[in-house]
């Protein structure tokens, strides 16, 4: 099962940026996603992106203000993320996609996350 590592979160004010990475292990061949778990809340779904990258899947909460990117030769998937609101503030996870829906059970390999704050 391929490894996901994610990286590139922090701490921001309110309409600040942070770019999130995701390498894998090895080649994905997969669509990939990136989902977001506040504190007491469900892990939900951000960004979804095929893999060549001519498709992609944008959270309403997010449109507008997130893009997600990828670069195959390097085995990497990108979250940019601009304007951010305190409301973004969560652990930030990718994945890879193994069904048909934008669901939690769509994907699997999750990495470990990583930690985005943002203040008012």
């Amino acid at each position: 099962q391929v490894q996901l590592v994610e990286s590139g979160g922090g701490s921001v004010q309110a309409g600040g940026s942070l770019r999130l990475s995701c390498v894998a292990s090895g080649p994905i061949y997969n669509s990939m996603g990136w989902f977001r778990q506040a504190p007491g809340k469900e892990r939900e779904f951000v960004a979804r992106i095929s893999r060549s990258g001519s498709s992609r899947d944008i959270a309403d909460s997010v449109k507008g203000r997130f893009t997600i990117s990828r670069d195959n030769a390097k085995n990497t998937v990108y979250l940019q993320m601009n304007s951010l609101k305190p409301e973004d503030t969560a652990i930030y996870y990718c994945a890879r996609r193994t069904g048909a829906g934008l669901g939690v059970t769509d994907f699997d390999s999750w990495g470990q996350g990583t930690q985005v704050t943002v203040s008012s």
